[in-house]
């Protein structure tokens, strides 16, 4: 991770939330760079999920909202997660987090095992049927399976003291100091709480919205209604949330207040099988559908799609869900949860229809009578993207001089600044040329003019930066109205006519390029 936070300082990604004061933890803030990648990917989202289905709206509900709301929904009551802390260290730690973190040593094993056999075998290596058949693969396969039941069964019954006992069994240790002396395990509710105006006591007491989910429930008919959307339909929703996460950490990973981008699509009751599987299927598309550039790029270490996502499903199920499902992704600390698909049944609009006293029916003029609906959600933390695509897309690249380079292969259309325009000199007029196309491109794209230091130089800073594209005008521009474009990830170069400029760079970075994909 250390290059990876590093790179995304030293360029503008990403800093320490209140740094001069010496930061404070698991908080950060975007830079330049990092405000525009986040705003393009929240962009992608929405387009996907909003502009390409009609019967999917958009909403942007309230961070605050009736206390009663997350009573109804069971945060009061089961926001909880298993804290243990260790006595020598007095570092604190979810306990199924070191559990999974131990399992991950297992997912290495028999990826290692996997990998040796491709080489071994070449072209006609069969991966799942040595995944289904190998001695070792399955051993441990065993081992991950047994755990995992172990764990989950402790965090159903809510048995702490087996959770302890599995983590001693284990011989789990402190990632940081390596002490296994731990305490018992208790649970700590994540919710951030907050008082409304001048209204002592528990009457006063807000809550800050720990997911963005709860708002779209809530106003489940004022959309039905202003909509006239028939079922089944979706609704969107982008924003913060905010948890008091007893362990943050991995960079922007785990943090306190964070994005998401939710859609809840309302069904039958008795579909939810059939939607649960589309979404499914149409989520782990449009994850893979960012990393195509990958085999653009004609470089066998580029990872494949196996090798960088997978689906992993629940076995312990949140107090909402009927089944559920994580899209993980490889991150440089190994896979985690990216993205959750949940079939969350009725349980939602009905609570808070008992809660509220109010009808959340929906009237199926097919069948003639009316129900509460039930919901397939997709869920994503809008942060965890970004690290995704940010970590997946820094590379570090020896040419054929010998020299090195660090290169952003963000994809083109999702890059910070879409194209930077570059004089070859401070002189004979090529300022002058090139600020004209600078500003021609501007009304479209995302740009940036630079003219100090050496063009090599510049080059260097706009690979690390991402930008997919520079433009360089030099003394043939005069003459004959053409310019240098030089594309990022392969470094070639052509020339182009300066009026063929904005239509060349469109057609490379559009966002439609990927919107064509799904």
């Amino acid at each position: 991770m250390k290059p990876i936070v590093s790179h995304a300082k030293e360029y503008g990604y990403i800093f320490s939330s209140s740094e001069i004061y010496d930061g404070l933890s698991a908080v950060y803030d975007y830079g330049p760079y990092g405000v525009e990648l986040k705003n393009n990917i929240r962009n992608y989202w929405w387009k996907s999920m909003v502009q390409m289905h009609e019967n999917v709206v958009g909403l942007d509900s309230a961070i605050f909202m009736h206390p009663e709301i997350w009573k109804a929904s069971g945060h009061v009551d089961a926001f909880n997660d298993p804290l243990i802390d260790n006595k020598d260290s007095k570092k604190r730690y979810r306990a199924d987090q070191l559990i999974e973190d131990y399992l991950e040593k297992y997912h290495k094993k028999i990826a290692k095992d996997t990998e040796k056999a491709r080489k071994r075998f070449g072209a006609e290596f069969d991966e799942a049927q040595f995944l289904a058949t190998n001695p070792n693969v399955l051993r441990n396969k065993a081992k991950i399976e047994e755990i995992n039941f172990r764990m989950n069964e402790a965090l159903k019954k809510e048995d702490f003291a087996a959770l302890k006992a599995l983590i001693e069994e284990l011989g789990i240790a402190d990632p940081e100091t390596g002490s296994k002396n731990w305490t018992d395990v208790r649970m700590f509710n994540l919710m951030f709480s907050t008082q409304l105006g001048t209204i002592a006591g528990e009457t006063g007491k807000l809550y800050l919205r720990p997911e963005t989910a709860q708002g779209i429930f809530v106003n489940f008919l004022n959309v039905l209604k202003s909509t006239r959307q028939k079922i089944p339909f979706g609704i969107a929703q982008t924003g913060k949330a905010f948890r008091n996460e007893i362990v943050a950490r991995q960079f922007i990973f785990r943090m306190r207040e964070f994005e998401q981008m939710e859609m809840q699509f309302f069904v039958r009751p008795g579909e939810e099988e059939k939607w649960y599987t589309y979404w499914k299927e149409k989520r782990m598309k449009w994850h893979r559908t960012l990393y195509y550039q990958d085999i653009k790029i004609n470089n066998s270490n580029r990872p494949s799609f196996d090798q960088i996502l997978r689906f992993h499903k629940h076995e312990k199920l949140a107090h909402y869900a009927r089944a559920a499902v994580d899209i993980e992704f490889h991150f440089p600390f190994g896979f985690r949860e990216l993205e959750g698909i949940h079939s969350r049944g009725d349980f939602d609009l009905a609570r808070h229809q008992e809660f509220s006293g109010k009808k959340l029916r929906y009237f199926d003029p097919e069948l003639g009578s009316g129900y509460v609906p039930s919901v397939v959600e997709t869920s994503i933390g809008l942060d965890r993207m970004f690290l995704a695509v940010f970590s997946q897309a820094l590379d570090e690249e020896t040419l054929e001089d010998g020299s090195q380079r660090t290169v952003l292969r963000l994809p083109a259309e999702l890059a910070p600044v879409k194209v930077a325009v570059l004089p070859l000199l401070k002189k004979d007029g090529l300022p002058e040329e090139a600020r004209q196309v600078f500003d021609r491109l501007k009304l479209e794209f995302m740009c940036q003019y630079d003219e100090k230091d050496a063009i090599g130089k510049r080059y260097r800073r706009q690979d690390a930066i991402g930008t997919p594209y520079c433009l360089t005008v030099d003394h043939q521009t005069l003459e004959d109205q053409t310019l240098t474009i030089r594309e990022r990830d392969s470094m070639k170069q052509e020339r182009i006519p300066l009026e063929k400029v904005g239509e060349v760079v469109k057609e490379k970075v559009q966002m439609e390029n990927l919107l064509r994909q799904l």
